[in-house]
């Protein structure tokens, strides 16, 4: 039996990937709206293991989220190659200081990558680019046309990048509206030069549950395109609410070195219901050519949890660690912050081998860049636990850990005050409606926290001493924590959190370590 993979290939919220290929080497990034660093940037030999070797966006110059909403921020990044230079291409939806198309470079992915070249007059979202074999670079996005005839109808069109001011010019022209009858927000469009077409696919039907993918060809760059007679050429839509993988969507190509065809794409698992968690994740599907046009897992036409490998060479990387002492001079790449910091809030460095979070006003429930630092949530059942040191001074100081989906849907379990008791609590925040679920009295300055989710039940235990863990609250309900119910387009995330709520204060608490696994 050959060797298999399972999907998806890159767990958790890792949505619209794009991938290209230099030699051997393959590259991919993801979005990631509100949090920063922006745009994990992947790489793999084999398609099949991947490691994340940095951030496209990591200083705060390149990335202005400053007050942007959740859910906003950085749409779907598309990275191409080109004479030596790497290009991220992406749309700042939100931004006060700056907002729209934007492109980067590098000559390492790894970085540094450059600062953003902002596109003028590129409407639309979700960017890509194409660079011809005459060494023409060519731009596509999406964007209203001249007369909308109905809510989310867009075109998809083209014009020219100059490289050497990294700015549009010349004609702008519509090329595609979409293969499907009123077709319903196409975007995320790949332009691709094959055996002498022009291929343009693109995503059809919004990026919830009618998702879908279709692709359109012409002889010149400009068009006319003609559709694929058989699309969508993939969809889940019509699978059924309870079918384990649904919304695949917002594809993009790569052809190996050995002459195979791939697609990576975004999908979700639900589960216990239609609740996805884990957001929108990258799966990866073989690709057949026929009669000119692209099949998506032949003989099956929707994607597998399995299927064999590639035919690379393996290329296993070390597995990183489950737990992070915060031994290192940096934070590690899974960990995020909300929005761009414009201060220092966290400190690797005054207290070596803890992770410090300063006490600042700044709360989780505001479009503001709090004392956070999350990753994602990356498994449907996963236990995860924290080391913390505290000594809250007042009632208005807490720290603890987070469950979020964002601002208005999240469980916080903090160390506090209440009166001149210390105690832990449990804090429900539905709807941008807060909820007290439990509070404990707790002594002590050194805390250790648990998590365990089993599908959409989570419990929060805590404790004193290690692993003499009591119960904050058990089964509470995950389905909060889910897109379907908090709306947006990520994903679930836990995290460490201190905040001073509102107020003032030079008070700290320290995190020795945190731990996360995996339980299926």
């Amino acid at each position: 039996m050959p060797n298999t993979y399972r999907n998806p290939i890159i767990p958790g919220f890792y949505p619209d990937p794009s991938i290209c290929r230099v030699g051997e080497d393959y590259y991919l990034v993801t979005s990631t709206f509100e949090f920063f660093p922006g745009l994990p940037i992947f790489h793999s030999c084999d398609l099949v293991h991947w490691r994340q070797i940095g951030h496209v966006l990591d200083r705060p110059s390149q990335l202005p989220l400053d007050g942007v909403r959740y859910s906003r921020g950085l749409y779907a990044p598309t990275i191409r190659y080109h004479d030596g230079t790497y290009y991220v291409i992406n749309t700042l939806v939100d931004g006060k200081k700056e907002k729209g198309n934007f492109i980067v470079t590098a000559t390492d992915p790894a970085g540094p990558w450059s600062e953003p070249y902002w596109l003028a007059d590129a409407p639309g979202i979700d960017p890509s680019l194409l660079f011809d074999d005459d060494g023409r670079a060519w731009y596509t996005g999406n964007r209203e046309p001249a007369q909308v005839e109905f809510d989310g109808h867009r075109e998809i069109w083209l014009q020219e990048l100059d490289l050497e001011s990294m700015q549009l010019t010349g004609e702008k022209f519509g090329l595609w509206q979409g293969a499907l009858k009123k077709a319903f927000h196409p975007e995320a469009p790949h332009l691709y030069k094959i055996n002498g077409w022009y291929y343009l696919m693109v995503a059809e039907g919004g990026t919830y549950h009618d998702h879908a993918v279709t692709i359109a060809r012409s002889k010149t760059i400009t068009g006319p395109y003609e559709s694929n007679p058989r699309n969508p050429i993939l969809t889940h839509r019509h699978l059924g609410l309870d079918y384990p993988i649904v919304g695949t969507g917002h594809a993009d190509l790569v052809e190996t070195q050995n002459g195979e065809w791939w697609m990576v794409m975004l999908a979700m698992r639900p589960y216990d219901g239609y609740f996805y968690n884990l957001g929108r994740e990258t799966f990866m599907a073989p690709v057949r050519w026929e009669d000119g046009w692209p099949v998506v897992s032949p003989g099956t036409g929707k994607v597998e949890f399995s299927y064999p490998v590639p035919d690379l060479p393996e290329q296993r990387w070390p597995t990183p660690p489950a737990c992070d002492h915060f031994d290192a001079p940096e934070l590690a790449y899974q960990w995020n912050f909300l929005r761009t910091p414009r201060e220092t809030f966290w400190n690797l460095n005054a207290r070596p081998g803890f992770l410090r979070l300063q006490l600042r006003p700044e709360q989780i429930t505001e479009m503001v860049n709090p004392s956070f630092v999350g990753r994602r949530q990356q498994h449907i059942d996963f236990a995860a636990r924290v080391s913390m040191q505290f000594a809250p001074q007042a009632e208005n100081e807490c720290a603890g850990i987070v469950l979020l989906q964002n601002s208005n849907f999240h469980y916080r379990g903090v160390v506090t005050l209440k009166g001149a008791e210390q105690i832990v609590r449990l804090v429900k925040c539905e709807g941008g409606e807060e909820s007290v679920l439990a509070e404990k009295p707790l002594s002590g300055q050194q805390f250790y926290f648990k998590v365990e989710a089993y599908g959409q039940a989570y419990s929060i235990f805590v404790a004193t001493e290690p692993e003499t863990w009591l119960p904050v609250a058990e089964n509470l309900d995950g389905r909060i924590l889910s897109t379907p119910v908090a709306t947006g387009f990520i994903g679930a995330y836990i995290g460490m959190y201190a905040s001073s709520n509102s107020q003032e204060s030079d008070n700290h608490a320290d995190f020795d370590w945190f731990e996360y696994q995996g339980l299926s």
